[in-house]
């Protein structure tokens, strides 16, 4: 791994993450939900900012933008397909993109679904992925803007990385996750193991990620619905894999 990260909570349920090259020193953030905690991680660490890497516009991913830009002389990169929405914005990349940081270069992944223009941050010599609200440990985002195809597509896309690979998201999400998980794959002995953790972890008051790409496909159903088993609890033996992945994305949203 070349970078270091931190990461830490900010607003109700979102996550703040800070990485650092490990060689050059030099610092970004992924998304910024709210400014406070950010400033409190900065000064904790030590690491001073000079980039936003942006995954997409929602406010709850870019409320600080504009005041750390006034703060720090950041640079702001966002998905080119909603520059128009992301304040302070810079620079545009889109999938397919890469750049340099620090001494590694970065993929960037279009994974739209929860919005139109989502994209995730891949550094494969750190095996790290930040999938913000595309991928959650145990889930996936809502379809606000996006089509079943679109996110079951991008979910196809990020599971195909190293299994080892490690995945940051936007919110601490994963106990409810787990919750409805079982009700689709409840003889899952994976699934079974990762709630109990879960919830020791949570009754300790510490965070459930990163999680793994290996992890998620042995126990997320929204990456499973090629599993025989969830198909049998839905009824759904004979449909596509985007079906039944529609089928879950819609159990998941009246749960």
């Amino acid at each position: 791994m070349t970078i270091d990260i931190d990461q830490f909570m900010c607003r109700t349920d979102n996550f703040g993450v800070l990485i650092r090259d490990r060689e050059t020193g030099e610092t970004a953030l992924i998304d910024a939900p709210e400014e406070k905690p950010i400033l409190d991680a900065v000064e904790r660490t030590g690491w001073t900012p000079t980039l936003i890497l942006t995954t997409h516009h929602h406010p709850d991913h870019v409320e600080a933008n504009l005041a750390l830009k006034e703060r720090f002389g950041l640079k702001i990169v966002g998905p080119a397909k909603e520059q128009t929405q992301i304040p302070g914005i810079d620079e545009t990349v889109d999938g397919g993109s890469t750049f340099r940081f620090g001494g590694e270069e970065v993929r960037v992944i279009f994974t739209p679904g929860h919005t139109l223009g989502h994209v995730s941050y891949h550094f494969p010599v750190s095996k790290v992925l930040f999938a913000a609200d595309t991928l959650f440990s145990l889930g996936c985002g809502r379809l606000l803007e996006g089509t079943p195809a679109q996110m079951w597509q991008s979910l196809k896309t990020l599971s195909a990385l190293p299994p080892e690979t490690a995945v940051y998201c936007g919110h601490e999400y994963t106990q409810s996750n787990a919750r409805f998980a079982l009700s689709v794959d409840p003889d899952n002995k994976a699934l079974q193991e990762c709630a109990s953790e879960i919830d020791r972890l949570r009754a300790d008051g510490m965070p459930t990620l990163p999680t793994t790409i290996g992890r998620e496909l042995e126990t997320n159903p929204f990456l499973r619905p090629h599993d025989p088993k969830i198909r049998r609890n839905l009824g759904m033996e004979n449909a596509s894999d985007e079906a039944v992945f529609a089928e879950i994305r819609k159990r998941k949203d009246n749960f």
